[in-house]
């Protein structure tokens, strides 16, 4: 069944009134007619089940048949900051990240990143990301649709997660898995997780030690070395294993 976002404001108490791309997409893509099911998220808890009632050309106006807390997202939110990666790397982990829990997804630009975004280029690859972090929520049947923040600087991404509950940076120079394990196990409902993925050269040792000063973990994910790409899922994956209820 195809899900579809809208806002609290668009919910009314035997309606849903959809519109914008959604309508396009399920009247002119999908081809979709009166009477069938769709499934609509109000980006919180709720989902409702709906089937469609009316296609207009401004809107498609779909009745609420049944409403249900679905409790599909993650009890803690995960914040994934990734290091630009080389080539179209980003857009693989942005899909999977958003699959995998992730909350939000803040791209960051670290010293050993080779790629550099100006303005222009920036704003076009974060429009592109925002798309596929849409397309991979309504895949993956989460609630809400993930963020794609705009590229922050090292230091800003260390600002941004401050005050976060739980803040994990994986470094190949950490030693011993029951770090890992004792960071991990203590993350509970409710939490608010960052995790910093470094880009292909990893992160530089004053990356490192200036995350460790704002209250960073460095953890290990085993004896190999992984890839910027696996090693954000290895940690989403991990998460969503310990968290899951």
């Amino acid at each position: 069944m195809h899900r579809f976002f809208v806002d609290q404001t668009q919910i009314d108490e035997k309606y849903i009134h959809i519109s914008g791309q959604d309508a396009h997409h399920i009247r002119t893509v999908l081809r979709m007619r009166e009477k069938e099911e769709i499934l609509v998220s109000d980006g919180d808890k709720m989902e409702y089940t709906c089937q469609i009632e009316k296609l207009a050309d401004e809107e498609i106006l779909a009745k609420i048949m049944f409403v249900e807390e679905a409790g599909l997202e993650l009890p803690a939110k995960v914040y994934l900051f990734q290091c630009l990666p080389k080539s179209d790397k980003m857009e693989l982990i942005i899909q999977k990240a958003v699959e995998l829990g992730a909350c939000e997804i803040i791209p960051v630009a670290s010293a050993r990143c080779v790629v550099k975004l100006d303005g222009k280029k920036e704003a076009s690859k974060t429009k592109r990301w925002q798309g596929i972090a849409e397309s991979a929520a309504k895949q993956s049947k989460r609630m809400y649709i993930p963020q794609v923040h705009s590229v922050l600087k090292f230091s800003e991404a260390l600002e941004y997660a401050k005050n976060m509950d739980v803040k994990l940076i994986p470094y190949e120079l950490a030693r011993g898995m029951e770090v890992t394990r004792e960071q991990i196990g203590k993350i509970g409902p409710g939490q608010t997780v960052a995790v910093f993925i470094g880009p292909e050269g990893g992160f530089e040792e004053e990356e490192v030690q200036a995350a460790m000063k704002m209250g960073f973990s460095p953890i290990t994910l085993g004896k190999r070395i992984l890839r910027t790409e696996t090693a954000g899922f290895t940690v989403l994956a991990i998460l969503m294993y310990h968290l899951e209820e």
